[in-house]
């Protein structure tokens, strides 16, 4: 019986010192993978920092009540959420955090009377959603760990069509901003319309006040806006999946160390219980071997007859 345990539990540590090695490859891959990511998060920040300042500068400048994504609606009756995750899991809670925000959300919206829709990105955050039969428009997938431009312009385009045609009122990003390797945060940002504080609240950096500054603009704001808006909403997007994207590394990272410690601990436990099986194993063993020479020797003891008068002849014969 001991054999068969410990064969078993031979069996769980190999098993386990597999999946280790596994959680180990993946914790490294991540911990790679997080300092480039970081460098495109730094990298994309310039160019929001002056699109975000252009567009404050153009609003200002009296060109704000021609466009629609500048207006914004007098009643907003249906919100649009853009949700970002992850494609793959095994991120602790990284798909958890933007999910549990966007549903408080929706259960807001639906309380005040509001309609909702919404735009997973990431295969995760879609079949979440998909599962509990919330209302979904277009989902993106298959580029949560490495985001291009070409994908947020995709997504940019999609959310300012459902606006101007009047479907949804307002679309609003959930996502994971990166702060540093070991902490990030769920954050909720308002993309469309863009408003003054919509354009000052974005991942650049908001300006000294709300004037304008002394510019003359070439040709006029209204024609430098129609051109830039749809960018600079791609450019919103795109820095949102970047710190998804770094987010998400770092994550994952987490959680396969955490994994690669719990099966340290795990494989240490289960030595220390095949080592007292296999003690236990040897005692019981060593206890039938004692217990089989002592019967042997009883035995050989009874197997000779005494007989009293043998010493009498002996005496005789002396």
């Amino acid at each position: 019986m001991a054999g068969g345990q410990e064969r078993i539990l031979r069996g769980r540590i190999r098993s386990i010192q597999a999946t280790k090695k596994i959680t180990r490859a993946m914790e490294l891959i991540s911990a790679s993978r997080i300092a480039k990511a970081q460098m495109a998060v730094q990298a994309a920040v310039p160019y929001s920092e002056q699109i975000t300042e252009v567009v404050r500068d153009l609003s200002a400048a009296g060109a704000s009540s021609e466009f629609a994504l500048l207006r914004g609606r007098d009643e907003v009756k249906t919100t649009c959420y853009v949700v970002i995750g992850a494609d793959r899991g095994l991120c602790g809670g990284y798909n958890a955090g933007v999910n549990r925000a966007t549903e408080g959300e929706i259960k807001a919206d639906v309380l005040a009377g509001k309609d909702y829709l919404v735009i997973p990105v990431g295969r995760k955050i879609e079949n979440y959603f998909r599962f509990r039969e919330y209302k979904l428009g277009q989902a993106f997938g298959g580029f949560s760990e490495a985001p291009k431009y070409e994908h947020a312009k995709a997504i940019g385009s999609y959310a300012v069509e459902l606006f101007a045609s009047g479907q949804v009122d307002r679309v609003e990003l959930v996502y994971n901003r990166f702060i540093t390797p070991g902490s990030q945060e769920v954050v909720l940002r308002p993309l469309v319309p863009l408003s003054t504080a919509t354009v000052a609240g974005g991942d650049g950096k908001a300006g000294t006040d709300g004037s304008a500054g002394d510019y003359e603009f070439e040709p006029d704001p209204s024609t430098i806006l129609e051109t830039l808006l749809p960018r600079y909403v791609e450019a919103r997007v795109y820095a949102a999946l970047l710190n998804a994207a770094a987010s998400e590394h770092a994550f994952r990272q987490r959680a396969m160390k955490s994994a690669t410690d719990n099966a340290e601990e795990l494989i240490k436990n289960l030595s220390r219980i095949m080592n007292r099986a296999r003690q236990d194993s040897i005692t019981t063993e060593i206890m039938e071997i004692v217990s089989g020479a002592e019967a042997l020797g009883s035995d050989s003891a009874k197997s000779i007859p005494f007989d009293p008068a043998d010493l009498v002849d002996v005496a005789a014969s002396d």
